[in-house]
């Protein structure tokens, strides 16, 4: 596989796709529920309250006392260099979340976010020399995410939260390989002398389970705000279909299988500090302990058959200054200013990251309607064992509107 990658980045690539690191396993891994004010700040907050809806952390919920829905839009850049430079690109829409609040009954939720996702078209051609290989991906698992949160009422500083995770998705996997076979593993030599043999892999996700859980308890205080979260382990199944064909009726070999990948324990937490009411310094951490490999599409070329794994953990600092709530206030003190960084180590063996970020969120009209929009950048790289490390540059958006359906007065409690 590396050695047909290689003839492939000899070429201009045309890609859809952030990254192609865990392409065979999961993909790449998204924040999930990441709106562009989380982002904004580094993927920091998960205990702020005022920005929304937060995946990582059910309970900040029930602080909300708008009714708000959000959709988010993700752009990214991606240049890998592998010792040859290549750019590809994504645009998707990771996100999108409808929250009310239901008085002393808590408040409900539910959201739709994007997890992993494995999408990218590279073809390289050259009829002088007879090489030709196609190598496509399109696929993601997301998840369906209903979410209650409600307020001790008896000590109404602490919530408490619960969201289900309900999994669907699918992916595929389109390999061609033309007559010339010199940069082709010889194992794979013997599809390349004549004509052209294309491997094609079709799938679809769920859980073993009908779906995992987070669990999350959080405190806010007059000058800062802690949450804790658990995140159930649970198994990613993966019904999978192999085909090897000549053509669209010349099939040499079809067969079915499924992988499952076990995705462990995670835990979060994360504290929101508040300096003269509108000043935010957050920071937040998450874990999650990978013991197992995660079974790759794999097929009929000689492809590794496993993506090796480590501890998967995300540290992340924040800023973010609050806008007036005033609306005759000036434009520009209306509205929010963040910063952030983060470090994140992925779950596949020795690849990290490091990013940072730059926000803004911009007031629309006097009920609270935000357009808040983060620009990261960064670099992730697969360690000493690889000569392959990718740098990024991105683009979150996210439309937040709120409005007061079926709500009674503020309580300011």
């Amino acid at each position: 596989m590396k050695k047909l990658l290689s003839l492939m980045l000899s070429v201009v690539a045309v890609s859809f796709a952030g990254s192609m690191m865990g392409l065979d396993a999961l993909g790449k891994e998204d924040p999930v529920g990441a709106t562009g004010a989380i982002a904004g700040h580094g993927y920091a907050g998960g205990a702020k309250t005022g920005d929304g809806y937060v995946m990582i952390n059910p309970s900040n919920l029930a602080f909300e006392e708008r009714v708000s829905f959000a959709v988010t839009g993700d752009y990214e850049v991606t240049q890998a260099d592998a010792g040859k430079t290549y750019t590809n690109s994504t645009l998707n829409i990771p996100s999108f979340y409808l929250s009310f609040p239901i008085g002393d009954f808590g408040a409900l939720a539910l959201g739709i976010s994007q997890h992993y996702s494995s999408n990218l078209d590279v073809e390289s051609k050259d009829s002088v020399r007879a090489e030709h290989a196609h190598l496509e991906y399109a696929g993601s698992v997301f998840e369906f995410v209903p979410t209650y949160a409600i307020r001790l009422p008896f000590y109404r500083y602490i919530s408490l939260g619960a969201s289900m995770h309900i999994v669907a998705g699918s992916n595929e996997r389109s390999l061609t390989l033309g007559p010339d076979n010199r940069k082709i593993d010889k194992n794979d030599a013997w599809a390349t002398n004549k004509s052209e043999v294309t491997d094609i892999v079709k799938g679809d996700w769920e859980t073993e389970s009908v779906g995992y859980y987070t669990l999350s308890a959080m405190y806010r205080g007059r000058l800062a705000s802690m949450f804790f979260s658990v995140t159930t382990p649970y198994t990613l199944v993966n019904n999978v279909s192999y085909d090897l064909r000549f053509s669209q009726t010349d099939t040499l070999e079809r067969y079915d299988d499924k992988r499952k990948i076990k995705v462990p324990l995670t835990l979060a937490t994360g504290i929101d500090y508040r300096l003269a009411q509108i000043h935010h310094v957050m920071l937040d951490f998450s874990i999650r302990g990978w013991d197992e490999d995660v079974e790759n599409i794999s097929g009929s070329w000689n492809i590794p058959e496993k993506t090796e794994t480590q501890t998967e953990f995300m540290a992340s600092i924040g800023y973010q200054r609050d806008g007036s709530k005033l609306f005759y206030d000036k434009y520009l003190k209306r509205m929010q200013y963040r910063v952030g960084a983060w470090y994140r180590n992925w779950y596949i063996k020795d690849v990290y990251e490091i990013g940072g970020s730059l926000g803004l969120g911009f007031p629309l009209g006097a009920r609270g309607t935000m357009i808040d929009i983060a620009f990261l950048g960064g670099m992730r790289d697969k360690g000493s064992s690889s000569e392959w490390f990718e740098n990024f540059f991105g683009i979150r958006a996210t439309l937040m509107g709120v409005g007061s359906w079926g709500n009674k007065k503020p309580n300011y409690r």
